[in-house]
């Protein structure tokens, strides 16, 4: 009897190491997706840093337009 016990035993011990194996990795194939993950959050606040920088940029470039063609407008009047 003892030695049926003692199976039962080793089948439960085998069944939590493969139960743990294959939450490791799983566990490692979440941690390689969470750093992807991570690296495609940093590339779109990089994209985004870089659309709001240009986009500045050309706000500037229209307000000096404006300025220009107000001035052409004032000297239009003038003549």
């Amino acid at each position: 009897m003892s030695l049926e016990v003692f199976e039962k035993l080793e089948a439960k011990v085998q069944q939590a190491i493969d139960t743990i194996t294959l939450l490791q990795m799983e566990i490692e194939e979440l941690k390689e997706k969470n750093n992807s993950l991570s690296q495609e959050v940093q590339n779109a606040q990089q994209g985004r840093e870089a659309l709001e920088h240009e986009n500045s940029q050309l706000r500037e470039q229209q307000h000096g337009w404006q300025e220009r063609l107000q001035a052409l407008l004032g000297r239009m009047e003038e003549v």
